[in-house]
């Protein structure tokens, strides 16, 4: 995927801290580009560094099945940390953060149950990479990202792009050492598609600003490659009038139809769904990559409780959402939240006047 790789994850809107345990996706902020030519090295280059990844994949392997016939228990940090930098070092750096993400999973209450999926996805992705050229080719092509191979923004805009409205939906921010990755997240109002635009800047230095939670965009947007395409490049910008008159003559059409009547231009609502069909989709991610530790939603007529949003958990590490519970005043409402393997992280509502509120 990606010029600097990061992980996925929740984190909060307007850079407040992530809640424990969501770190961004399968690679580390600072794994992502670790040193590889990558895909587009050449073919002599290619076949080397994949023998590298190869046998690096190999020993983690061996590793994993040590540590399930030794007992999860028997494991050490200092162990991890030995063979993440293995992994580095045979160019496999998206695979290398997720071991460095063991350590994490063994420090909380639940440790057990969290540290086996870790492995059961560390040993998926290893078992992936051997079998890689009997895969579909976007379903390798999401391996080879998850493993950390490189694939250049220049390839990405060169590809077909996607023009719609977007909604921005929220954005959070999340610090990796000394890098602070912006994650915006963005819903196409006419093609439904999601949209995962990230950001980096050194810590304390600004970051991009040009995506605002609640706004309509009309750009092209070009996706990374893979089986589940979520992160994307805004491609074109369109001039923002023709953002508005799409909109207008969107709405038009919908007051003809029924649905949605009376909405303000300047804050449009997003598209929301139930919470089985929020389900539905987060399956169809899961379907086309099993790494996706992270998708954003839409919820309509969402009513959010100390521990719950739409009847869906909250995710454990976050305090009680009381400015969304104040917004809703006991009223369902619009919720945007990114949905993680251990709850959902609400991100922006939209109040009785469709003003947005990110949370």
């Amino acid at each position: 995927m990606i010029e600097r790789w990061s992980p996925s994850a929740p984190h909060t809107v307007s850079r407040v801290a992530a809640p424990p345990g969501t770190a961004l996706s399968s690679a580390g902020v600072a794994a992502f580009g670790a040193g590889s030519k990558g895909v587009g090295g050449g073919a002599r280059g290619g076949a080397g560094r994949r023998a590298r990844v190869e046998a690096g994949l190999a020993e983690l392997e061996r590793w994993l099945a040590d540590q399930v016939r030794k007992g999860l228990a028997a494991a050490s940090e200092s162990e991890w940390q030995h063979l993440a930098r293995r992994l580095v070092d045979a160019q496999a750096p998206g695979v290398a953060a997720m071991v460095g993400g063991l350590a994490e999973a063994r420090s909380a209450a639940d440790w057990p149950e969290r540290l086996l999926a870790q492995i059961a996805m560390l040993h998926l992705l290893a078992a992936g990479h051997r079998g890689l050229d009997e895969l579909p080719d976007e379903l390798a092509q999401t391996v080879r990202t998850r493993v950390g191979y490189l694939v250049t923004r220049e390839k990405v805009l060169a590809g077909p792009a996607v023009r719609d409205l977007w909604h921005v939906l929220g954005r959070r921010d999340e610090t990796h050492d000394r890098l602070v990755a912006r994650r915006v997240w963005l819903l196409g109002r006419r093609t439904g598609r999601a949209a995962l635009v990230l950001s980096f800047a050194p810590v304390g230095r600004p970051l991009d600003d040009s995506l605002v939670t609640g706004e309509l965009l009309d750009a092209s947007l070009a996706f990374y490659p893979g089986a589940s395409p979520l992160r994307a490049l805004v491609a074109t910008r369109h001039d923002e009038s023709s953002a508005v008159t799409g909109l207008e003559r969107l709405e038009r059409l919908e007051r003809l139809q029924g649905p949605e009547q009376g909405r303000r231009v300047s804050a449009p609502v997003p598209p929301g769904g139930s919470a089985s069909v929020a389900l539905d989709t987060v399956a169809k991610a899961l379907a086309g990559d099993p790494w996706t530790d992270s998708w954003p939603l839409v919820l309509a007529e969402a009513l959010p409780t100390a521990g719950t949003l739409a009847g869906l958990p909250l995710h454990p590490g976050l305090a009680t959402p009381w400015r969304l519970i104040a917004l809703s005043g006991g009223r369902p409402l619009t919720v945007a939240a990114e949905w993680t393997p251990r709850g959902l992280v609400p991100l922006t509502a939209w109040d009785e006047q469709g003003l947005a509120v990110t949370l």
